[in-house]
């Protein structure tokens, strides 16, 4: 499992530790990543998807699931989360019966 958040596309960095002597050693900063269960509105349905605690705050900002996926960059998504965008996209274009 790669450690890249589904919805905004963040993942690990390099730096380095520096101690107090200025002695510089490699290390890595991984995204602080959490299982989480996201509702659709549009949909009716429930998704789990793997996701920034960044990407969370984000999405409660922006209103929602779908209206963080409206907006979103199709780049930066995961297969998973491109797959959902579609079916939101596809069942807003169809008339409610």
């Amino acid at each position: 499992m790669s450690r890249l958040c589904e919805l905004t596309g963040k993942g690990p960095m390099t730096g380095h530790n520096v101690s107090h002597a200025n002695n510089k050693t490699k290390r890595r900063f991984l995204p602080n990543l959490n299982e989480v269960t996201m509702i659709s509105e549009t949909l009716g349905r429930s998704f789990r998807l793997r996701v920034s605690a960044a990407g969370i705050r984000t999405v409660d900002h922006r209103g929602g699931l779908d209206a963080f996926l409206a907006g979103a960059d199709d780049a930066a998504l995961s297969s998973r989360a491109l797959k959902i965008k579609r079916e939101i996209e596809k069942a807003r274009a169809t008339p409610a019966a």
